[in-house]
């Protein structure tokens, strides 16, 4: 077959299947093009997901006549002012946005800089229609109709109006949060979606596009490193999603979805939430203009580091370093439908009291009743399970600690305690597994855990191959305080523990790290995966639900979860506290 050149018509569509697979991508570039122009406003308008009406304005710069006309010309564009592509500064510079888009649909444009007269043309999927006069404010609107219309065999794989129009939305929003400078707005269908002003700080704008809940349960992140400048917010480990979609990531302005900066986000919160939930973030990085290439994909939405290392390592540290200063921080104080758990038990009818009660007691049944109510218990109703103890010195006033004053324990499992603004419940086993994990790593900060040998070594009884991986990393546990030898083919002699676990089980401890060693890479070594490591032997040397505690050793733990980095949520990112403000307890009673 003979080498032949495309018509310019095909040469057109193959450039729009590059900019253009979606309404989305065609709004993206639109709004890009209104923040290169120095907009102060955007305005974006949608009919059916975009796949019928793209409407685009700002007060951006304007264009003449003549500028219209070359903007919708391929590779022409005003971003690039000399040949250096490396130190582009502009969200796009490609020039092929508008003449894609207009071989495809039908494209208007309609513009008028200040002081001007305005002007407009449309190109109907890439013939010129009109070309004349306008009537409009300074700045731009930009109309797409029909998007692939006369391209049946790309409009046929368009997803549902709903999918599409989600996307675009998405679109705007992650635009909306790197300028906060900017005002924007969304109408679907005659009804407005979106609406964010100007002058609008980074914290607020992000909170205001994604959950209002996270002003109040994120921390600041802010690190600088070699000339790279990391910022955002970071939603707490217990304010979690299930899907990756609201990890919103911006280098030097421009929105991007790249695996390293996704990676290093899952690596910051390891071993801090549940493994199939996902962090909620905004990240913020600039970096020199020399150290990233934002021109590896056709749609700018990936990038590439000259130093991955550091961006990585930026971004973990940032993260590691504001969620450690969030303390004992928890993103909830409980559920918003507790009351509905709350519910009064059903009583028997008024009774005379036992024979035993005085007449004081008698004398408050006769009058009332009020008093004395005979709950009726069943096999379905146990009953409570609940301990307190006397205290011979008075109890710590609640005002003097953030999670109160223990004043019992209910079930063995969960501490009682008594705030100045409410009530907090606090899960003894989850809280107290994390407590020995932060110890832990502290521990091996200075170089090694501290081990505590047993007065008889156990034999632990395991396959072959679990042997085989104990022993290859058995220098690497010591370092962790658990000091193994190989007894026998099938067998492991423990001769010593983390000092940190006390008395634990030795054999449920080596089983489980061998199945946790089974699930590694053979190149890491356990330092690395120091926070799967820990987490178990954390796991069991920490206080077990159904384990009395005397009120000393409930107000111990809370003090020192006070204290303790991350101690809001367990190893596996369960919450550890939830806390029931003071009037929420007043409603439960009618009191509100």
């Amino acid at each position: 077959m003979s080498i032949r050149r495309l018509p310019s018509h095909l040469v057109n569509r193959i450039a729009a299947g590059e900019v253009v697979e979606r309404p989305a991508s065609a709004l993206k570039e639109l709004v890009e093009n209104a923040i290169d122009a120095g907009a102060t406003r955007v305005a974006v308008v949608l009919a059916a997901g975009g796949v019928e009406r793209i409407e685009v304005a700002d007060d951006g710069c304007g264009m003449t006549p003549e500028e219209i006309a070359l903007a919708l010309e391929r590779h022409a564009t005003s971003k690039l002012p000399d040949d250096a592509i490396e130190a582009v500064r502009t969200l796009g510079f490609r020039g092929e946005a508008l003449p894609s888009i207009a071989s495809v649909a039908r494209l208007t444009i309609e513009s008028r800089p200040r002081g001007a007269e305005g002007w407009a043309r449309t190109v109907d999927n890439g013939a010129v229609e009109r070309d004349g006069p306008a009537a409009l404010p300074p700045g731009t609107r930009v109309v797409v109709e029909g998007l692939f219309a006369r391209v049946p065999a790309r409009r046929k794989f368009l997803r549902s109006p709903r999918s599409e129009y989600a996307s675009c939305l998405d679109v705007v929003k992650r635009l909306a949060m790197a300028r906060p400078d900017i005002a924007f707005a969304v109408e679907h269908d005659g009804r407005r979606v979106m609406g964010v002003v100007a002058a609008e700080g980074r914290p607020a704008r992000v909170a205001a596009l994604t959950d209002r809940a996270l002003a109040d349960n994120s921390v600041a992140v802010d690190l600088a490193r070699e000339g790279h400048v990391l910022g955002g917010v970071a939603g707490l480990p217990t304010f979690h999603r299930g899907v990756a979609d609201h990890q919103y990531l911006f280098v030097n302005g421009r929105p991007v979805r790249d695996r390293l900066l996704i990676g290093a986000i899952r690596g910051a919160y390891a071993e801090m939430m549940p493994r199939d939930r996902h962090a909620v973030v905004a990240l913020f990085l600039d970096v020199p203009a020399s150290e990233v290439d934002v021109n590896v994909h056709p749609a700018k939405t990936e990038v590439r580091f000259r130093d991955p290392a550091l961006v990585r390592g930026m971004i973990v540290s940032g993260l590691r370093r504001a969620l450690d200063a969030a303390g004992h921080r928890v993103a909830h104080s409980a559920p918003a439908d507790i009351g509905a758990l709350w519910r009064p038990e059903p009583v028997a009818a008024f009774a005379a009291p036992p024979s035993g009660l005085g007449a004081t007691s008698s004398a408050a049944a006769a009058l009332g009743g009020t008093l004395l109510r005979e709950h009726r218990t069943t096999f379905l109703t146990p009953p409570p399970q609940a301990r307190a103890e006397a205290s011979w010195a008075p109890p710590p006033e609640r005002d003097d600690f953030p999670l109160g004053a223990a004043r019992g324990q209910v079930n063995k499992t969960y501490i009682v305690a008594e705030a100045q603004d409410g009530l907090v419940l606090v899960d003894q086993h989850a809280a107290h597994e994390r407590l020995v994990l932060e110890r832990m790593r502290a521990a091996l900060a200075g170089g090694r855990v501290a081990s505590q040998a047993l007065l008889i070594p156990e034999v632990v009884e395991l396959d072959e191959p679990a042997c085989d991986r104990l022993e290859a990393r058995a220098a690497e546990l010591a370092d962790f305080g658990l000091e193994l030898e190989r007894f026998g083919a099938r067998a492991m002699l423990v001769r010593a523990t983390p000092a940190l676990l006390g008395s634990g089980d030795p054999s449920a401890l080596v089983t489980d790290l061998a199945d946790e060693l089974a699930a590694y890479d053979e190149a890491l070594s356990l330092r690395e995966r120091l926070d799967a490591v820990a987490g178990t032997m954390a796991c069991h040397g920490s206080v077990r639900a159904g384990r009395s505690l005397s009120l000393a050793e409930m107000n111990a733990l809370l003090r020192e979860m006070e204290a303790t980095p991350h101690s809001g949520q367990c190893n596996h990112g369960r919450p550890t506290w939830v806390k029931l403000d003071f009037p929420d307890i007043e409603k439960l009673f009618a009191r509100r």
